[in-house]
């Protein structure tokens, strides 16, 4: 009776974790845009990051962990810097401009890049024609809804600044997935704890010197910053920075990470649908289409990884890439 009731238990928190994922994950591009509404995009990532770090950085010293370890220090420095300071800096950037639904379905293109990245399994990944159907099935969603945006600031009186937030936002999974692929490739015998700790303290310091030169700190008060911004911060910092990546790496430990990967699928979906219900944004069908391209893209592209457990009937070995995009 007694191992049945742990078996409850360890199901039960399995889906709170995934729940956390799925959700916390997919809000954090419409917590982004509230927080911007009175809080400047460099100020905010700098105390986002750095907070949420140091945090961290306590919890592991509490923990017992050796915390001054140079080598992963500066690994931790390099991928944080292209995970946190640039893609997701890119990401906070752009929000001032276009809705967080656009952002989210975007930068979900990840995965594709990561794939076009990873020299080492290129005579793999290049060799599966379901990967090369996913590749070119992502980039032509890429097309569709950069085309439609492209139409628009280009139509009656044309908008440059959305079409070079839209530009800017491409980069943003380029830096994501070689600042994962640096990390996988970095082995560290420290906690992922400790290295995402590092990773989130120096992209929160590289935020400061961004906010001097966009000239945030002349006109910022903390006393001007509302409500609502320190809500979505303070959901940014616990939810997003620390229990949901907790909640992800502790999944990878007790599921397969082909299971845990479907949270690529669920999270441009939870943003567009916060985006329409809660922020007023309106998503056209060639979002839509869009959205549902890029998704059908990572399908394909992971499709040999889903499908290598079931042939080898080997236990799926968990492989972190940190972070997904997101804020």
């Amino acid at each position: 009776m007694e191992h049945m009731t742990q078996k409850k238990a360890a199901a039960l928190l399995v889906v709170i974790a995934f729940a956390t994922v799925y959700i916390v994950w997919g809000s954090t591009y419409f917590f982004i845009q509230m927080a911007l509404k009175s809080f400047p995009p460099m100020l905010m990532g700098a105390f986002r990051f750095t907070v949420a770090g140091i945090l961290l950085l306590a919890w592991c010293a509490y923990k017992g962990d050796k915390i001054w370890v140079k080598r992963d220090i500066i690994n931790s420095g390099i991928s944080g810097l292209l995970l946190l300071f640039v893609a997701t800096g890119i990401v906070i950037w752009v929000e001032q401009i276009l809705p967080s639904a656009m952002v989210a379905i975007l930068v979900s293109v990840a995965p594709i890049w990561v794939v076009i990245f990873d020299r080492a399994n290129w005579k793999v990944n290049f060799k599966s024609t379901s990967t090369l159907t996913g590749l070119l099935t992502g980039f032509a969603g890429v097309v569709l809804l950069f085309g439609e945006q492209a139409g628009k600031a280009l139509s009656g009186h044309p908008d440059l600044t959305m079409l070079s937030a839209m530009a800017l936002l491409l980069l943003a999974p380029v830096s994501w997935s070689l600042g994962a692929l640096f990390s996988k490739r970095k082995t560290s015998e420290s906690p992922a704890r400790m290295n995402i700790a590092w990773q989130m303290i120096i992209a929160g310091i590289a935020f400061i010197p961004a906010g001097f030169f966009h000239n945030e700190y002349n006109s910022f008060h903390f006393s001007q910053v509302s409500g609502a911004s320190w809500f979505a911060i303070a959901y940014l910092i616990f939810f997003g920075s620390i229990i949901a990546f907790s909640a992800y790496i502790w999944l990878l430990k007790v599921r397969p990470v082909t299971q845990v990967s479907t949270h690529s699928y669920v999270n441009p979906v939870v943003a567009v649908i916060l985006g329409v219900l809660f922020a007023g944004e309106h998503i056209s069908l060639v979002q839509i289409g869009g959205l549902a391209v890029i998704l059908i893209s990572v399908l394909l592209i992971n499709l040999v990884k889903y499908r290598k457990p079931a042939m080898k009937k080997q236990p799926d070995k968990p492989v972190i890439l940190k972070y997904r995009i997101s804020a």
